[in-house]
C-alpha cells in the first residue's frame, strides 16, 4: 500500500509518447491498477526508488493533447492535476513525457501544466527515433530557458536515461522547479481576472487564475463542474469575457495556442536542430492507409489475428478444461457422503471458476495481438481505415478498438470505450459491443456445426455457418447504431481526428505487462460475477432434490449400467428442479424458434454465460456433467432426440431449422449476466444496461423465430 506520507508524481503526455513504457521501466512489477473512485477510468500507480533512495508514488495518468477536457479519462487527468481527485492530493511533481520528433507540439500541454504551479520535469522520450532522424536537442538549452526546470533525454524503449530521471525528480521535489508562464495579452489576462471574480462571487469560494483561464478557454464544463459554477450562473459572464477577448482582435479558442505556440517557438529556438529524415513511415502509409490496398491489408492482419485467437488457444483451453474436469472428479470422489455439498462445490464452485477460465487464453492471445499492433502503430491506421467504414453511422474510427475487442470478449470491449470523447458516440458503441460474437459463443457454435452442419453437407459449409454466425452480430450491430446516433441519441458529426504514430519494435515487456494487466482486471471483474451468477444458476438446477425422483428412475430401468443410470437421475433431477420447472412453464415463448423444455432450459441456464448450454444440454441428455462441444456422445444424443408431445411428437428436434434457429438466438441474444454488468458500469445506469438485454434478446428471438418457420416451410 502507498504510504500518505509518500510525494506523488504523475506522468502526463500525449498519446503515444512512449509514457507508458517509461512508467513500466521506473516502477518494474511495482504497480497496482484499479479505476479511480466514483469513476470507470482505470487508475495505474507503482512505487517508484528515486536517485536518493526515496520512494515516491508514480501515477501514469491517460494520455491527452490539452487540458480541455472532454472524454472521461481527460477529465481525470485535470482533476488528479488540480487535487480534485477522491482522497489524493495534488502531485508533487509532474513529469511531462515528449515525444522528442515532435517537441514543439508536446510543449504545449507542459505550458498549459504551468499555469497550475506545479514542479516539473520535462522528459524528452524516443531520443533513438529522434537521432535516426537526423533530429538533435539540447537538453541544458532547453532547461536554462525553463528557469532550471530539469530537461532529461530519455528512449525508455532501450532503457536510456532511466537513472537521469529519478534524479531530476529528486531535484523537482526539493527545489519546486517551476515551468515558466506566459505573458498573457492584456485583453486575456483582463477576462480572466473577470471571470475569476464573477465565479468567487457566484461559488463563493476563491478561484485561481488558472482555473479561471480553463473556464475561458474551454468549452467543456469540466472546471465549472469541479468547482460548482451552475451552466445558468456562468454562461453570461463567460460570454462577456470572450465577447471582450474578441473586441481585442482575438478569438477566444484559438488565442491560448497562438500564444503558447509563439512563445514555445521562442525557447526551442537552436534547441532543436537537424533535419527530419521521416521516409520509412510515409512509404508504408502508402500502401497501409491507399484506399483499396489498405482495407485489404486489413481484412488479412484482422483474419490472422482471429485464426491466432482460436487457433493457438485450442491447445491451453483443452488443458484448462481438463483441469477443471480433474479438479471436479476429485473434489466429487472425497464428497460422495454429502450429495449437496458434493453438488455445490464439484458444480457451482469449480464449475464456476471454469466457466470463465476456460476462455481465459483467447482473451490472452487477443490482447498480446491488440498490444503488439497498439505498440508497432497499426492500430492507429486502423482505426483511420475503419473511420470511413463508420461515419455513415454515427460512429467513428475510435469504435473500431472496443468493437474488435467484442469478437473475443464483451467486457474488455466495453472498457475500451473510454478513449471515445464524445458520451453519446461513447454509449451507443458500448450498446452494440455485446452484437460481437464472443468467444464465449463459440462451444455453442462449435456444437452445432459438428453435429449437424459439417456431417450432412461438408466441411465447406461447416465453416461458412461458423463465419456467418460471427457476421450476423455485427450486421444488425450497424443499423443498431446508426438508429441510436441519429433518432435516440442524436450524435453530432464531429471530424476524427488522431495522430498517426510511428513505426517500431512493440517492447516484449510492455506488451505481456498489458496483457497480463487486462486478464487480471477480466478476471477480477468479470470472473467474480460470472461466479456468483453460475452459483444461482446452480442452485436453480440442484433444487428441490426429491429422492422419490431418483428411486423412480432406478425402477425403471433395473438393467441399465451404474454410469448410465446416474446420468439418467441426473437429468430427471434437472427436470424437476425449479429451473427444470421454470423452462417447461416458458417453454411456449420459444415454441416458435423449435425449442422444446431441454433446450429452453438450456437458454436460461446459460445466462451467467453463453458456454453453459453446452453442459446443461448434456444433463437434460442423460449424459452427465462433463459432456462438451467435442463430446460425440452429446452429438449422437441430439440426433436421436424427438419430440414427445404435441403436433410434432415424435419428429427429430434438431433439424436444419432448429440449428440454424438456436445459433442466430445466441449470436445476438444477450446472453451473459456479466456483459450487462458491465455496460451498466460504463453507461452509469441500468436503464441502458436493461435496455441492451432486451432489445437484444427481443431481436434474438424474432430472428431465431423467422428463421425456423420459413427454413421449416422450405425445407
Amino acid at each position: 500500500m502507498i504510504e500518505d506520507a509518500q510525494a506523488r508524481v504523475v506522468l502526463v503526455g500525449n498519446p503515444n509518447t512512449g509514457k507508458s513504457t517509461l512508467f513500466n521501466a521506473l516502477t518494474g512489477l511495482r504497480q497496482r491498477v484499479g479505476n479511480y473512485p466514483g469513476v470507470t477510468v482505470a487508475r495505474k500507480s507503482g512505487t517508484c526508488e528515486l536517485a536518493d533512495g526515496q520512494k515516491v508514488e508514480l501515477v501514469d495518468l491517460p494520455g491527452l493533447y490539452s487540458l480541455a477536457a472532454v472524454s472521461p479519462d481527460e477529465r481525470v487527468v485535470v482533476d488528479a492535476l488540480l487535487g480534485r481527485v477522491k482522497n489524493e492530493h495534488a502531485p508533487d511533481v509532474v513529469v511531462v513525457v515528449c515525444d522528442a520528433t515532435n517537441l514543439l507540439r508536446n510543449l504545449f500541454l507542459a505550458a498549459q501544466i504551468a499555469e497550475l504551479g506545479l514542479p516539473m520535469v520535462i522528459a524528452v522520450n524516443q531520443m533513438d527515433a529522434a537521432k535516426a532522424r537526423g533530429i538533435e536537442i539540447d537538453g541544458p538549452l532547453l532547461s536554462y530557458r525553463l528557469n532550471g526546470v530539469p530537461v532529461v533525454l530519455v528512449s525508455a524503449w532501450k532503457g536510456e536515461g532511466i537513472t537521469e530521471i529519478r534524479r531530476a525528480v529528486a531535484h523537482a521535489l526539493t527545489h519546486k522547479t517551476i515551468f515558466p508562464v506566459v505573458a498573457w495579452p492584456d485583453a486575456i489576462a483582463k477576462a480572466v481576472a473577470t471571470v475569476a471574480l464573477t465565479a468567487e462571487r457566484d461559488t463563493q469560494q476563491p478561484v485561481p487564475e488558472a482555473l479561471a483561464q480553463r473556464l475561458l478557454f474551454d468549452s467543456a464544463p469540466t472546471i465549472a463542474e469541479a468547482i460548482g459554477w451552475s451552466a445558468e450562473a456562468r454562461e453570461m459572464p463567460i460570454r462577456q469575457a470572450r465577447e471582450q477577448v474578441r473586441r481585442s482582435g482575438l478569438n477566444p479558442p484559438a488565442a491560448e495556442p497562438m500564444v503558447h505556440y509563439a512563445r514555445l517557438r521562442e525557447i526551442l529556438e537552436g534547441v532543436v536542430r537537424g533535419v527530419n529524415r521521416e521516409t520509412t513511415t510515409v512509404a508504408v502509409d502508402s500502401i497501409l492507409l491507399h484506399r483499396i490496398f489498405g482495407p485489404l491489408c486489413f481484412a488479412v492482419i484482422m483474419l490472422g489475428l482471429f485464426w491466432s485467437v482460436f487457433a493457438l488457444a485450442k491447445l491451453p483451453m483443452a488443458w484448462i478444461q481438463n483441469g477443471v474436469d480433474l479438479t471436479k472428479a476429485f473434489a466429487a470422489s472425497h464428497l460422495v457422503s454429502t450429495p449437496m455439498l458434493q453438488s455445490l462445490v464439484a458444480d457451482g464452485v469449480v464449475g464456476g471458476v471454469g466457466a470463465f477460465l476456460t476462455f481465459l487464453p483467447q482473451i490472452l492471445i487477443l490482447f498480446l495481438f491488440v498490444g503488439i499492433l497498439e505498440d508497432s502503430g497499426y492500430m492507429a491506421r486502423a482505426a483511420f481505415i475503419m473511420d470511413r467504414l463508420f461515419s455513415w453511422c454515427g460512429l467513428n474510427g475510435k469504435s473500431f478498438v472496443p468493437l474488435l475487442s467484442g469478437f473475443a470478449c464483451a467486457i474488455p470491449g466495453l472498457l475500451s470505450t473510454r478513449t471515445i470523447e464524445d458520451p453519446k458516440a461513447r454509449l451507443a458503441t458500448a450498446f452494440t459491443v455485446p452484437f460481437m460474437s464472443c468467444s464465449a459463443r463459440f462451444p455453442i457454435y462449435a456444437l452445432m456445426c459438428a453435429a449437424f452442419i459439417g456431417p450432412r453437407y461438408g466441411a465447406f459449409w461447416e465453416s461458412v455457418a461458423m463465419v456467418g454466425m460471427h457476421v450476423v452480430g455485427l450486421v444488425i450491430a450497424v443499423p443498431t447504431a446508426f438508429i441510436l446516433t441519429r433518432f435516440i441519441l442524436k450524435v453530432r458529426p464531429a471530424p476524427f481526428v488522431l495522430e498517426l504514430p510511428r513505426y517500431q519494435m512493440p517492447k516484449p515487456r510492455d506488451v505481456i505487462w498489458r496483457m497480463w494487466q487486462n486478464a487480471y482486471e477480466f478476471v477480477s471483474k468479470a470472473g467474480t460475477l460470472i461466479f456468483a451468477i453460475t452459483f444461482v444458476v446452480w442452485a436453480l438446477t440442484y433444487f428441490p432434490r426429491d429422492p422419490a425422483v431418483a428411486e423412480r428412475v432406478r425402477a425403471e430401468s433395473p438393467q441399465m449400467n451404474a454410469e448410465h443410470l446416474e446420468a439418467r437421475v441426473q437429468a430427471a433431477y434437472v427436470e424437476q428442479s425449479w429451473m427444470g420447472r421454470f423452462g417447461k412453464s416458458v417453454q411456449p415463448v420459444f415454441d416458435p424458434c423449435g425449442f422444446d423444455w431441454k433446450l429452453t432450459v438450456g437458454v436460461l441456464a446459460s445466462f451467467p454465460a453463453r458456454e453453459v448450454i453446452v453442459s446443461t444440454l448434456g444433463i437434460t441428455y442423460s449424459l452427465g456433467k462433463g459432456a462438451d462441444a467435442n463430446s460425440e456422445d452429446l452429438r449422437v444424443a441430439m440426433r436421436e432426440a424427438k419430440w414427445t408431445e404435441g403436433s410434432r411428437v415424435d419428429t427429430p428436434i434438431f433439424t436444419l431449422p432448429t440449428v440454424l434457429a438456436l445459433m442466430i438466438f445466441f449470436a445476438l441474444c444477450s446472453q451473459c449476466g456479466s456483459t450487462v454488468a458491465t455496460l451498466a458500469q460504463e453507461a452509469g445506469s441500468w436503464g441502458w444496461a436493461a435496455a441492451s438485454f432486451f432489445y437484444m434478446t427481443a431481436l434474438a428471438w424474432i430472428f431465431a423465430t423467422a428463421v425456423y418457420q420459413i427454413g421449416s416451410k422450405l425445407l
